[in-house]
């Protein structure tokens, strides 16, 4: 029998233990060993996969920009979700706040998610920039640094303060937009997007590049063959926010890439090499 996959993943939320009981059993059940191991930061998973203490990262996007700094660019990003494609962050103001437009915001406060998020900070400050807008005052909102807003824990607090009238403008992923939108979180004839990103794209497995075919082909031919339709399969893919595994790509990062590059961002490599020494 071919040694178990080691998967490594970020506990970001309790329920991230059942779902990798969840994928743990099935793959087990396929005949395709498998294991995890958890870790409370990024900076830690990535130290471990460039170790060869795991074989498998499940990466946040920074993660992902990480690896391939430690990595010489020679990672690989071989699955993702389907929700993990094509992601936008959204502007949302008040609809009585009197900002109308993007240049609105020059001089406002405004609020962000955790320091270290790539959709309810760092890509959005990024696209302000871009367009020359600089608030007044920005305010973060540092839950879980660390996690890299793989919760929505810092952008509830920023929306929080949106609501009580303390900002003029929240970044906001579109998909907590569609869900805070509909599920009572806000009124949306109170609250209205008022730009939004490019397009970017989020969580991707990552490998090494020496990692063994032998190992890797099962591996994704096992995680591919979930299906949303199995009762089981869908509990895991509901907690974790997919209805799909899809090949991993890279062309989504331009934006994130960008936004690290142009604010200062490097220290998080550095620890990251530090730690691979």
């Amino acid at each position: 029998m071919a040694r178990p996959v080691v998967v490594g993943a970020v506990v970001y939320d309790p329920k991230v233990v059942i779902i990798w009981d969840i994928i743990k059993d099935f793959f087990e059940a396929q005949g395709c060993p498998m294991d995890y191991v958890f870790f409370s930061n990024y900076e830690l998973l990535v130290k471990a996969l460039m170790e060869g203490t795991i074989d498998v990262a499940w990466n946040s996007p920074l993660a992902w920009l990480e690896c391939q700094e430690a990595s010489e660019s020679t990672c690989r990003a071989i699955a993702m979700r389907d929700t993990d494609r094509d992601r936008v962050t959204h502007w949302v103001v008040r609809s009585d706040g009197g900002v109308s437009s993007v240049s609105d915001l020059a001089g406002r406060t405004i609020a962000v998610g955790a320091s270290d998020s790539p959709q309810a900070t760092l890509i959005p400050l990024q696209f302000l920039r871009n367009q020359g807008i600089e608030p007044g005052d920005i305010r973060y909102f540092n839950v879980l640094v660390g996690k890299h807003g793989d919760h929505i824990g810092g952008e509830m607090e920023a929306l929080k303060s949106l609501m009580a009238g303390d900002v003029q403008a929240t970044a906001m992923l579109d998909l907590n937009w569609q869900r805070w939108s509909t599920d009572g979180t806000f009124d949306p004839a109170k609250y209205r997007v008022l730009a939004t990103t490019e397009r970017f794209d989020h969580c991707v497995f990552a490998v090494k590049q020496a990692f063994s075919s032998e190992l890797e082909r099962p591996w994704l031919d096992t995680l591919m063959s979930m299906s949303y339709a199995v009762p089981d399969h869908r509990e895991m893919m509901d907690l974790e926010g997919l209805k799909e595994w899809l090949p991993g790509r890279t062309t989504g990062f331009r934006a994130l890439t960008e936004a690290v590059r142009a604010q200062g961002y490097p220290e998080l490599f550095q620890r990251t090499l530090a730690a691979r020494r």
